[in-house]
């Protein structure tokens, strides 16, 4: 049975839901706002969340993690410290020192922000974040299952987004990246005598790190802690979406005889995808004992930017090719042909789950440029697009009628 048979006047029901979820990131950004995670604004938001998922499945948790919350972004400030710091001793004459600085850096970047691990967090302050995990269990022995989730905490501003968009945010983020680089190969120059001060380009690079120095300041800037946003965008939409494919299968009296069905609002997805590594580790001996897969919704804003990410983590993880068809075929009976495309900076919840071996997809609809309200204070509810929250739910309730009738295959076409 498809999606659209499932109830009359199917394409009205997903408007409700839709006008649901829409109503819900309104009154949680009104009544709850801002939403860092590991704070006391994200628990509040996960409980109220709880309460939701409580209306429509069979079993609800709240299960707890330990995080550092700021250790993840903190690698840009890490790096345009570290950047000062190493222009200051190769002034000094100590080029050594501002070669193993800026390889430190380097490594800072790569680890944490590249490769999502928790390098240096030990160094930082820890914080007690939750996942909410809602269960529509099937009603004879489950022979698979299907998760779909979003994250309920917000992101802190991103200074240069918010005050010039990509426009403004991929100039600094060059100059400070060119700028670590070119310190680094300066000072390893200097150290092993490939270029000494007798050299006539010796002065030269000296010198000019001095202009270097303040992509420093820039990096330490690209955060404003001090500010939380809303993420009514980003990313309530994929959030409120799963817990509304929960109720709707609830208001309509739909079951599954074999097939359980999981919404999840993760937690702390802004500080390095905590949330939902932490889940999948706690319980991956679970998932693995029946075929799971793993449907992630993101920042359901942009309707001209719907697309199937199949490559995540700045394009270094490669998505489950089966999820991603059965997404592609789950378009095409909405209507939509869907394309693939990549997070080629950054992350969702979706590289955690696919690397720790649950087969996974992100379904996103989001600007790549990046747009102007991501991560600033322009991602409000009064920025949010119905349309576009509305596909997103009929694909995402059209792919779950597809593996509930199909299971897993590599090739859904």
């Amino acid at each position: 049975m498809k999606a659209s048979e499932s109830v009359k006047n199917y394409a009205s029901s997903v408007r409700m839901y839709t006008n649901y979820t829409v109503r819900e990131i309104k009154k949680i950004c009104k009544e709850i706002g801002p939403r860092p995670a590991g704070s006391e604004s994200e628990k509040k938001a996960q409980e109220y969340i709880a309460d939701q998922m409580r209306t429509a499945a069979d079993e609800v948790t709240i299960e707890e993690f330990k995080l550092s919350p700021k250790a993840f972004m903190s690698f840009i400030s890490i790096c345009g410290t570290f950047l000062i710091v190493a222009v200051i001793f190769s002034l000094l004459k100590l080029p050594v020192v501002s070669a193993i600085l800026t390889a430190v850096a380097f490594v800072c970047l790569l680890l944490e922000f590249v490769m999502y691990k928790e390098f240096y967090d030990f160094i930082f302050p820890k914080a007690i974040s939750h996942n909410v995990i809602g269960v529509k269990k099937a009603t004879g022995e489950a022979k698979k299952r299907i998760i779909f989730s979003g994250h309920v905490d917000s992101s802190y501003e991103w200074t240069y987004t918010h005050l010039g968009g990509k426009g403004l945010l991929f100039p600094c983020g060059i100059y400070a990246v060119i700028s670590l680089i070119a310190v680094c190969v300066i000072n390893v120059l200097f150290t092993f005598d490939v270029i000494v001060p007798e050299d006539a380009a010796y002065n030269v690079l000296y010198w000019a790190q001095l202009g270097l120095m303040p992509a420093g300041i820039v990096a330490i800037c690209f955060v404003n802690f001090r500010r939380c946003v809303h993420g009514a965008n980003d990313n309530l939409t994929g959030t409120l979406s799963s817990v509304a494919i929960l109720k709707f299968l609830k208001d309509n009296d739909i079951n599954f005889e074999e097939t359980e069905v999981v919404a999840m609002s993760a937690g702390s997805e802004e500080s390095g995808l905590r949330g939902s590594r932490a889940y999948i580790k706690r319980h991956l001996d679970e998932l693995k004992k029946i075929p799971t897969i793993f449907v992630g919704l993101e920042t359901l804003r942009d309707y001209e930017d719907i697309a199937i990410y199949q490559r995540d983590m700045s394009g270094t993880v490669k998505m489950d090719a089966g999820v991603c068809s059965l997404l592609k075929k789950a378009g095409k009976e909405a209507g939509y042909d869907l394309p693939y495309s990549s997070v080629y900076l950054g992350a969702s919840d979706g590289a955690a789950v696919q690397q720790l071996g649950i087969p996974a997809v992100t379904l996103a609809a989001m600007n790549p440029g990046p747009p102007r309200y991501y991560h600033t204070r322009r991602d409000t509810a009064d920025n949010m697009n119905m349309k576009t929250v509305e596909k997103g739910l009929e694909i995402a309730l059209n792919a779950l009628f597809i593996y509930d009738e199909e299971g897993y295959k590599k090739n859904y076409e």
